[in-house]
C-alpha cells in the first residue's frame, strides 16, 4: 500500500527550497530581484541547510553552479531574475549543455495574470520558455505551489537520466509568495541504469575479435567510469586517447594513456575504434580514412551516438556498464605499451619546441597536486595545457568545451572551489576573457574563495589577432586591448596580486598565492607565443 505524503503549508519559494534540500542540493549561488524577493526569503528560511552565495552578475552565478557541477558530477543550481538576468545567464547554460552538465536555473516570470499580454512589465520577454528552450532541452513554468516538487523532479530526471544536461524552473513571484498545501518528496530516485542490447553486444564482441590494433577514445562521458575503462584498457591492451574534456578519465601515469596528438599520429594504423562518451569529431571529421576504420559506440545517448555517422556496433547504456559488459569474456591480449611510449615521446618532443608554453605549463603541473583542479578559458596557454599537460585524476581539467565561452575561467573555478574547499584551484585566463566576468573578483574577496587566477597579458585578443595575421594578410580590426594594471587591480579588490614574466618567476607566485587562504592573481605579461594549431588536425570552425 502506497504512503500517503503528508501535505505542509507554504509559500511557493518555500516548496522549491525544501524540495532541492531534499534531493541533496546544499549550494545556491544567485542574485535577489523583484521576481526572486519569496525564493530568497526562503533560502534565508533553509540557511541551515542550504547556504547561498550571491555573484555580481548573472552570469557570474550561472558559471560558479557550473563549475561546482563540473568538479564535483553534483547538480549545480543558481537562481536569477526573469527577462535579462536569465539572458545574462545562458552563455553557461549553453556551455552546461554542451559540456553535458547538470546545472539548474531557478528563475521568475512576470505575475502570473501578466504573462503572455506584451504590456511591458520589468523584465517582461515575448516568450522567456521558448527562448529558453533554444538553449536547454527541459524548461518548465510552475503555477501553484503544489507543482514545484513533481516539476523539480522532472527537473532532475532531465538532467540527471540519460545524457546528462541543464533544466530551467520558473516560477512567478506571485506564485512564489503564495502559501498552499504542498506535498514534499523524500528524495530524488534516478531512474535505473539502461543495459546495452544483447545483439549489439555480440557485434561488438565480434569486431574487438577481428581486430589487431584496437584504440579507445574517451571524453567527459566516461569521466564516472574511470575504474571499468582502466581495467578494459589493459586486458585489450588498447591505446586510450583522451579528449580535451575527458582528460582525467584515465591517468596520464598510465602506460596505455594518450591524448588527441598522440592519437592523431597512432591513427594510420589503428583498425578499430572504441568510442566511449565523446564525440568523436576530430577524428571522424578530419584525420582521414573516413569510412575505413570500423567502430564502437558506447553512449547514453542514441542520437548523440549516431553522429557524425552510425557506428558498427552501438551500446546505448553508461560507460561502465558497455565497458564491463565488453570485458566479460574478454582474453588477455600482449602489451603494446612499448608501442604506446614511443608516440608519447614523440609528441612531447614537438611539445617541447613551443618552448614559451611547454615550460609554463610544466611549472602549473608540478606546482599543482594531482587533485588540484585546473580551470581553463580560452586562451593560447590553455589550448596548449588541454592538449599538452598531464592530468591525473577525474575531473580536475575543466574546461568551455566545445561552445568556446570567452570569460569562462574564473567564475567557473570560484564554483568548483566551493565544491571543494580543501583542493588547489587555479583558473587560466587571457587578457581579453578575465575582463568578461572581472566583476567576480569582488564575489571571491567577500566570500573567502581562495582561487588563484592566471592572466596571460598580451593586450589583444590574442587568438582571433593571431588569426588576422595569418589568414588576412594582417589586416586587424577590434582586437588590440587597453588593459589595466592587474596586480594593482586586484590589490583593489583587496586580493593579493603578483606578477611573473619568466616560467621560474611562476613558481614562485604560485607558491606565495597559495601559502595563504584567500584569492590571489598572477599576471603573466607575454608578447606572441608560438601557436600550437600547426600540429592540430581539427573540424574547422569556420565552414
Amino acid at each position: 500500500m502506497t504512503a500517503i505524503p503528508t501535505m505542509e503549508r507554504m509559500t511557493g519559494g518555500e516548496a522549491i527550497i525544501r524540495t532541492l534540500a531534499r534531493f541533496g542540493v546544499d549550494t545556491v549561488f544567485g542574485l535577489p530581484g523583484i521576481q526572486l524577493d519569496p525564493l530568497f526569503d526562503a533560502l534565508y528560511g533553509q540557511r541551515q541547510s542550504v547556504r547561498t552565495w550571491h555573484t555580481r552578475h548573472e552570469q557570474g552565478s550561472a558559471y560558479m553552479a557550473l563549475g561546482y557541477a563540473q568538479a564535483s558530477g553534483k547538480v549545480g543550481v543558481f537562481a536569477v531574475v526573469p527577462g535579462p538576468g536569465i539572458l545574462n545567464a545562458t552563455a553557461a547554460l549553453a556551455t552546461a549543455a554542451g559540456s553535458n552538465v547538470p546545472v539548474l536555473a531557478l528563475t521568475g516570470q512576470i505575475p502570473s495574470r501578466q504573462i503572455g499580454l506584451g504590456l511591458g512589465i520589468p523584465h517582461e520577454l515575448r516568450d522567456q520558455e521558448m527562448a529558453l528552450r533554444g538553449v536547454v532541452p527541459w524548461v518548465e513554468l510552475a503555477r501553484q505551489p503544489a507543482e514545484a516538487p513533481a516539476l523539480l523532479n522532472q527537473a532532475f530526471h532531465a538532467m540527471l537520466d540519460g545524457r546528462q544536461q541543464p533544466a530551467v524552473f520558473e516560477m512567478p513571484p506571485d506564485i512564489m509568495a503564495r502559501t498552499g498545501d504542498v506535498a514534499l518528496p523524500d528524495g530524488f530516485v534516478p531512474a535505473a541504469k539502461p543495459q546495452p542490447d544483447p545483439a549489439a553486444l555480440r557485434a561488438a564482441r565480434a569486431l574487438i575479435a577481428k581486430a589487431k590494433n584496437p584504440a579507445i577514445f574517451t571524453g567527459a562521458g566516461a569521466m564516472d567510469a574511470t575504474a571499468s575503462l582502466a581495467r578494459f584498457a589493459e586486458r585489450l591492451q588498447a591505446p586510450v586517447i583522451v579528449s580535451r574534456t575527458g582528460k582525467g578519465t584515465i591517468s596520464s601515469r598510465h602506460p596505455l594513456a594518450m591524448g588527441m596528438l598522440e592519437g592523431q599520429a597512432m591513427w594510420p594504423d589503428i583498425d578499430l575504434a572504441i568510442i566511449v562518451g565523446t564525440r568523436f569529431l576530430a577524428p571522424a571529421l578530419s584525420w582521414g580514412r573516413a569510412g575505413e576504420v570500423p567502430t564502437i559506440r558506447i553512449d547514453i545517448d542514441a542520437a548523440q551516438a549516431a553522429l557524425p555517422s552510425p557506428a558498427d556496433a552501438t551500446l546505448i547504456c553508461h560507460a561502465d556498464t558497455g565497458l564491463d559488459a565488453l570485458l566479460d569474456g574478454l582474453t588477455q591480449r600482449p602489451s603494446t605499451t612499448a608501442a604506446v611510449a614511443a608516440v608519447r615521446n614523440e609528441v612531447d618532443g614537438k611539445l617541447a619546441t613551443l618552448e614559451q608554453q611547454y615550460r609554463l605549463a610544466r611549472v602549473i603541473r608540478e606546482e599543482m597536486p594531482d587533485d588540484g583542479i585546473v580551470v581553463t578559458d580560452v586562451t593560447q596557454l590553455a589550448t596548449f595545457i588541454q592538449y599538452g599537460m598531464p592530468v591525473y585524476e577525474p575531473r580536475t581539467l575543466i574546461t568551455p568545451g566545445f561552445q568556446g565561452t570567452l570569460g569562462y575561467a574564473y567564475p567557473t573555478a570560484l564554483g568548483a572551489k566551493i565544491a571543494f574547499p580543501e583542493k588547489r584551484v587555479l583558473s587560466i585566463s587571457g587578457d581579453g576573457g578575465f575582463m568578461f566576468n572581472v566583476q567576480e573578483m569582488a564575489t571571491a574577496v567577500a566570500h573567502g574563495i581562495g582561487v588563484v587566477a592566471i592572466v596571460m597579458n598580451d593586450g589583444a585578443f590574442g587568438n582571433v589577432k593571431r588569426i588576422q595575421q595569418t589568414a588576412y594578410k594582417g589586416r586587424m580590426i577590434g582586437v588590440d586591448l587597453r588593459n589595466p594594471d592587474f596586480v594593482a587591480m586586484a590589490k583593489s579588490f583587496g586580493m593579493r596580486g603578483f606578477r611573473a614574466e619568466t616560467p621560474d618567476e611562476l613558481r614562485v607566485a604560485l607558491r606565495d598565492a597559495f601559502a595563504e587562504p584567500g584569492p590571489a592573481t598572477i599576471e603573466i605579461p607575454v608578447g606572441e607565443l608560438p601557436s600550437i594549431w600547426g600540429l592540430i588536425q581539427r573540424p574547422p570552425s569556420a565552414g
